[in-house]
């Protein structure tokens, strides 16, 4: 069973410096994130395992939290503490939180 939380809990944690990882699309990157989250588009995120931090949660981020349900179970099996953002990006705007837009990550 994949972990979730909710957007509220995201932004309580993105305050402390959460890890946020974006599987999303480079083109849907760019027109809005979160701000720090790094990106790893589903199609590629075997190649940034290595980056990815071991000692404490990975959040995963989409548009809508389908794309990164599977990434989380993906993580989980391979021992990473990840858990599912419900609602993606997506309830990240509508909650009226903070959107980067650009592709950087800042």
């Amino acid at each position: 069973m994949t972990r979730s939380i909710d957007i509220a809990t995201l932004a309580a944690r993105h305050a402390d410096g959460a890890f946020v990882l974006d599987v999303r699309e480079p083109a849907e990157y760019v027109q809005g994130h979160v701000p720090g989250a790094v990106l790893a588009p589903l199609s590629r995120v075997t190649t940034v395992l290595g980056s990815l931090p071991k000692d404490r949660p990975v959040h995963v981020i989409c548009q809508s939290g389908n794309r990164s349900r599977a990434v989380v179970d993906l993580l989980t099996g391979l021992g990473y503490d990840a858990q599912n953002v419900e609602g993606g990006t997506s309830a990240w705007s509508a909650a009226g939180r903070p959107v980067v837009t650009g592709p950087q990550a800042a």
